[in-house]
């Protein structure tokens, strides 16, 4: 899936269409991305402001008091049923004749605050549910710091087709580190895309081993303090086969120059060799500030926005091969990828229902990866080419999201009411 113009991040080049302060608007404000977002926002009021927050509304505390501390104009939440509780967490962080901020409701609200006047766009949403405040970032013109990876994997050639050069920066911290590290060369200089796993809780054990596993044990990730499903996808390595997607979409690199390799210490974030045999790694204790700090900032540097190693004390940095048996999820992933069109969406949409599945005692560890592959399998030639719409991912999603819990044994729901049921537990 080449793009004409180039790849979509791209760090020789800035977008940045409108001049003035670093307006910003934080989509899944109360979240893991959003909570740290806001920190590092009142930690350089110099540097950002936030004008509007969204978040689903499982969390209207937390928003209102995000709402106060960064004296936001709009606060909009997808669940209309939020409402009430809002306004009375409002009006207790408020003082007493403050005005409030304006409140908008609703599962289109989050793609109404992407369009509104602002200078970058910081899509912290989880899930595929991100993908409409996506584009609307894009057609508004609006920077976008993309922590939202299945907006990129399940909408690419609509992307694609919307995004101007350079106007995406990525926030997960793999592409945060190929962005920086690409900077470093020209294009035609780069021979391979190395994006590091940390191998999640099962790094080592075979497939047999991982029949037994349980949910507890899938969610004690050894490095990284992250919501449930995306620290299951880490444990399955799903995450990886997504990130290999996204690399693929906006760096413009094919399938077979894009490399996993199982890094422990999660101390290299990802890196980048180039065809004189050197590779730049870009490295960091883990820690997502940094990443944030690279959407919202670039090309400019927040300091202190990530903690340093400190050099004087020994540590030991190990790389391992990526067992493919055990974790089959990376070559479906570029198996996807490479069909393109609706295929991507369609993994993403079944992984989502298996785990969610998984974390419910309704289907083993190893049976994740067996469905997903049994519904990318069933879903045959996808959905392609320059006539794909939105309404083509939702129906290949909706599908995918019903025969995925029909064969994990599940009641079937619409792919709205299981997008936002996700949503409001992730919230």
């Amino acid at each position: 899936m080449s793009d004409s113009h180039g790849p979509l991040a791209d760090p020789h080049h800035v977008f940045d269409p409108v001049a003035g302060p670093r307006d910003l608007v934080v989509l899944g404000s109360t979240g893991s991305i959003g909570t740290q977002a806001v920190d590092l926002v009142l930690r350089n009021p110099d540097r950002f402001r936030v004008t509007a927050l969204s978040a689903a509304g499982g969390r209207v505390d937390l928003l209102a008091e995000q709402a106060r501390k960064l004296r936001v104009r709009t606060v909009a939440v997808a669940r209309e049923d939020a409402v009430p509780a809002l306004r009375e967490a409002l009006a207790r962080e408020y003082g007493a004749g403050e005005p409030l901020p304006e409140i908008l409701a609703g599962p289109d609200t989050a793609g109404e605050l992407a369009a509104s006047p602002c200078h970058t766009v910081l899509n912290g949403i989880t899930g595929s549910i991100g993908l409409a405040p996506t584009l609307a970032a894009l057609e508004a013109g609006r920077t976008l710091a993309l922590a939202n990876k299945e907006s990129l994997i399940v909408g690419g050639p609509l992307v694609k087709a919307l995004a101007k050069p350079a106007q995406i920066i990525p926030v997960d911290s793999e592409h945060a580190a190929l962005y920086q590290a690409l900077n470093a060369g020209t294009r035609a200089d780069v021979r391979k895309l190395v994006v590091t796993a940390s191998g999640g809780p099962f790094r080592g054990r075979t497939k047999a081993d991982l029949a037994a596993v349980t949910p507890e044990d899938a969610l004690a990730h050894p490095t990284w303090a992250m919501g449930p499903v995306i620290t299951v996808n880490s444990a399955t390595l799903v995450n990886k086969g997504l990130e290999v997607i996204e690399a693929h979409l906006l760096y413009d690199i094919p399938f077979d120059r894009i490399e996993v390799v199982v890094h422990p210490q999660s101390y290299v974030h990802s890196m980048v060799e180039f065809t004189d045999g050197s590779t730049l790694a870009q490295a960091t204790p883990p820690d997502m500030g940094g990443p944030i700090a690279i959407g919202i900032g670039w090309p400019e540097r927040v300091p202190d926005a990530a903690p340093a190693f400190d050099w004087s004390r020994a540590s030991t940095w190990e790389f391992f091969p990526l067992d493919h048996e055990a974790f089959p999820s990376v070559g479906l992933a570029r198996h996807v990828g490479e069909l393109a069109g609706t295929a991507p969406a369609v993994f993403n949409a079944a992984n989502e229902e298996c785990v969610d599945a998984f974390l419910a005692g309704g289907l083993p560890f190893n049976g994740i990866m067996d469905t997903v592959t049994r519904v990318v399998s069933e879903h045959g030639t996808p959905r392609a080419g320059t006539s794909l719409t939105v309404a083509d991912v939702l129906d290949a999603e909706t599908w995918a999201r019903a025969r995925a819990r029909e064969l994990a044994g599940l009641p079937t729901q619409t792919a709205t009411t299981a997008a936002q049921a996700t949503a409001e537990a992730r919230a």
